[in-house]
């Protein structure tokens, strides 16, 4: 399963500009996030990229970007870490990130370990800008994306139904309470669900806020 922009960017919470911007490579540095499926078009994104996408929204509401391609950089310059964005743990304060690791973290702007004792599940709902960035594995409550089910393409839970064919159908005229006639088992409120979530996903493609 690969991920087109806009549903990177709905699963995420980044914006269509800020993928953009991410996927480039900022002066001497370099991008912050290519994604490993394609960076060229058509734009594809991982489920792994999605969740490195997720942690760098998150990072983004704390800090600056500047900060966060410096920390990437000393993570992959420095530290000589290759493994995919999505394998480390970064948290961001005020003032630096870090690398956490076990029971320590690494500053990765200014140095140093420090133990820190929460941090942010990537993967957990959050708000940007007032706009609500479901559950990861969890969009809607009949909605679920797994990683070892249909590659991560979001479904209709319990099932591999992906949950953009429920909708269609839906949109097409087939009422709510009928799409059982086409997939057994699939409920009502179900398909209102993968309604609702597919039109979730296409806001994303007027929704190009600045601030990368």
């Amino acid at each position: 399963m690969s991920y087109e922009s806009k549903l990177a960017a709905a699963l995420s919470g980044a914006t269509l500009r800020q993928l953009s911007h991410w996927r480039h490579a900022s002066g001497t540095k370099g991008a912050l996030l290519v994604p490993e499926i394609s960076d060229s078009r058509p734009i594809l994104y991982s489920f792994r990229d999605v969740v490195a996408l997720r942690a760098c929204v998150k990072l983004r509401k704390e800090t600056s970007l500047q900060k966060i391609r410096r920390a990437v950089d000393t993570l992959r310059g420095d530290l000589g870490e290759r493994e995919h964005l999505s394998s480390y743990a970064l948290v961001a304060d005020a003032d630096t990130i870090y690398l956490v690791e076990q029971e320590q973290a690494v500053d990765l702007i200014r140095g140093g370990n420090l133990v820190i004792h929460q941090l942010v599940d990537v993967l957990a709902p959050f708000y940007k800008d007032g706009r609500h960035i479901p559950d990861l594995l969890r969009p809607r409550d009949h909605v679920a994306v797994d990683a070892a089910v249909r590659g991560g393409e979001p479904v209709i839970d319990g099932t591999r139904i992906p949950a953009a064919e429920v909708a269609a159908l839906v949109r097409d005229g087939v009422p709510a309470d009928r799409i059982g006639d086409f997939y057994p088992g699939v409920t009502a409120a179900a398909a209102r669900d993968a309604v609702d979530f597919s039109d979730y996903v296409d806001s994303y493609d007027g929704f190009r806020q600045v601030g990368a």
